[in-house]
């Protein structure tokens, strides 16, 4: 099949065994690759009821069309499991060169299977495909892991590695590649780590089939040239990601303190500005990329040298923990990536913990001594090191800030901020009705990348709660994700302008068959409905409760920065709801009514 490497790799862990079979072309036809063949093959593979750290539970490592092809940011693939976090459906994207490399030796996607009775690595290069015996790296940081690798084997093969949390089962580890690229949020590491797999090295050099070479490259070069022109490319790849930090900061949007409120009043010292003239040495791009948003950076202060941090991070383990140095959120930073955990999940837990800590529902001695003041970057460091190796106070905060508060309990759980069981990221919703809507609905939980629609709010005015909005949403959860579907950068489009029709021509050229936008939404909202079920099957009694957000936004104004005072109504919060399962086609509990699965042709698959 063109614009496919034509094999799925299914590696068995519990036997030790491997075996190749074609990529279904009915598999292509309706779910293209990336995160929709994800979605399908773990709600057709994983039976009902698995535990998501048990033998039936299953890593999906899913390339797209664009991955490895001559598209600006052809560098994303994406990796599915059944969330040990949330219990629901969990994937994350994961840039890089892995992606590429993958797609080069023939695979279109990788699954787990099973459990090693003992830390193994997977090797492939090409059709060489070996599980290898991985016992003297268990326990190793993934910086050490990776370099190690590249010495053995070279740089041209590409390595995904877990570090600690995922070995120690921490339910927001994550899967480290290219010393700074993450599959970060929902547990995929850990479900990599329960299965003994410490590592996956990956090395191809087979040639990738394309419809029309010389229309390809054409589409392939418009879009290239369109990032080039662009006005907005400099600025971009100057700070990346970074230069949202000032912009929320001053919308109100930068979570302060657990998301008691969004402007930091030292906020100044973390922006990306401050942050390229203080820390970074270089810019680091994904494959096929002409505006490289991954800064390299030097922390003098420590003496560190990391990838990073990016936006989340600054907000999250710096402005929501009360942490006003760069240099200590990069350090932070570091230790995650090192260590193995997701920085946003990890983030939202300890800015909790913090505020458990100064309203006195956590003490000295139930801390192991750690003073978790708000701006306590060395209790910080402590803490992420205790989470990740499951150590004392740090093993309460291992299984997530929902069951964390839960176990403390004291009133906690009103200011654990998550949905579903998924820590927020990095944009506070006090008075934003749309970005917060997208946050309740979102399918892995309370995460920012499928419908960013913080902008919109203050385009059409940031506190109406209008059918203009819902829909708004529905569009980026339709659209937006066809780019982890496709296996390529959305930055490009969202940042840089790009205009989208320019991927159609691409996309043709690539598999000769024509797709219209409106063709590629349909896709988008299936895989939507689809990993709906998914938490509806896993999840008894699963309804609108489940979409709630933290009371915080609607029962808590903050009372510093350029909200102050504002708030959504907890009527709002339902009537959004009810507009959205209205529009969705779903019931007022949220369920897929019979009649939009029989549209999406999802009624026979699900019975």
């Amino acid at each position: 099949m063109n614009g496919y490497g034509g094999s799925i790799l299914r590696v068995d862990l519990t036997n030790g065994t491997w075996k190749k079979e074609p990529t279904p072309p009915e598999l292509a036809r309706d779910w293209l690759g990336g995160r929709g063949f994800g979605a399908y093959l773990l709600y057709k593979e994983v039976p009902k009821g698995a535990d998501p750290l048990g033998p039936e539970n299953k890593l999906f490592i899913s390339t797209g069309l664009f991955s490895g092809m001559l598209i600006p940011g052809g560098g994303k693939c994406d990796w599915t499991t059944k969330s040990p976090l949330t219990g629901g459906y969990a994937d994350a994207s994961m840039g890089g060169h892995f992606t590429a490399e993958m797609k080069y030796a023939g695979l279109d996607t990788i699954i787990l299977e099973g459990i090693s009775p003992k830390p193994v690595y997977l090797f492939i290069d090409d059709d060489k495909i070996e599980i290898r015996d991985a016992t003297d790296l268990w326990g190793k940081g993934t910086f050490e892991v990776e370099k190690g690798f590249k010495e053995k084997f070279g740089e041209a093969f590409q390595i995904a590695v877990i570090g600690p949390g995922g070995e120690n089962g921490v339910a927001f580890a994550s899967i480290n590649h290219d010393y700074g690229r993450q599959a970060g949020r929902g547990g995929v590491g850990t479900v990599m780590g329960v299965k003994k797999v410490k590592a996956i090295v990956l090395h191809g050099t087979k040639s990738v089939p394309v419809a029309d070479v010389e229309k390809y490259r054409q589409a392939g070069m418009a879009i290239f040239k369109a990032c080039k022109d662009s006005e907005g490319i400099k600025e971009w790849t100057r700070y990346g990601t970074t230069i949202v930090t000032s912009w929320c900061d001053e919308v109100g949007a930068l979570p302060t303190r657990n998301f008691s409120a969004g402007s930091f009043e030292n906020g100044k010292n973390i922006y990306g500005q401050v942050m390229r003239e203080k820390i970074v040495i270089t810019d680091k791009g994904c494959f096929g990329c002409p505006c490289p948003c991954g800064k390299y950076s030097h922390v003098k202060k420590y003496g560190t040298y990391v990838e990073g941090p990016e936006y989340e991070t600054i907000g999250l383990l710096g402005a929501n923990v009360g942490v006003d140095d760069i240099e200590d959120v990069a350090q932070a930073n570091l230790l995650c990536d090192d260590l193995g955990i997701d920085t946003i999940s990890a983030a939202g837990v300890i800015a909790w913990a913090m505020e458990c800590y100064e309203k006195g529902i956590l003490t000295k001695a139930e801390t192991d001594g750690l003073e978790l003041n708000f701006g306590n970057a060395q209790a910080m460091f402590e803490l992420i090191k205790k989470i990740a190796n499951r150590e004392g106070f740090g093993a309460v905060l291992a299984d997530g800030v929902k069951k964390a508060a839960k176990k403390v309990g004291h009133g906690s759980e009103k200011f654990a901020i998550h949905v579903k069981g998924m820590e927020q990221s990095a944009y506070a919703t006090h008075n934003a009705t749309a970005m917060l809507l997208a946050y309740m609905t979102c399918d892995v939980g309370a995460h920012h990348n499928r419908s960013w629609a913080i902008t919109y709010d203050l385009q059409v005015g940031r506190e109406k709660v209008v059918p203009e909005k819902v829909a708004r949403i529905i569009w980026l959860q339709n659209f937006r994700p066809m780019f982890d579907v496709l296996g390529g950068c959305r930055l490009q489009w969202v940042e840089l302008g790009i205009d989208r029709d320019l991927y159609v021509p691409a996309l043709e050229g690539i598999t000769g068959i024509h797709r219209t936008w409106e063709d590629l939404e349909k896709v988008g909202e299936r895989i939507w409905n689809l990993t709906r079920l998914f938490w509806i099957r896993e999840n008894e009694g699963f309804d609108r409760e489940w979409d709630m957000p933290a009371s915080r936004f609607y029962e808590e104004p903050p009372t510093t920065g350029v909200t102050k005072g504002q708030i959504t109504k907890f009527e709002d919060v339902n009537a959004l709801l009810d507009m959205y399962y209205e529009q969705r086609g779903w019931s007022g509990d949220g369920l897929p009514n019979p009649e939009k699965l029989e549209s999406l042709g999802l009624k026979a698959m699900v019975g």
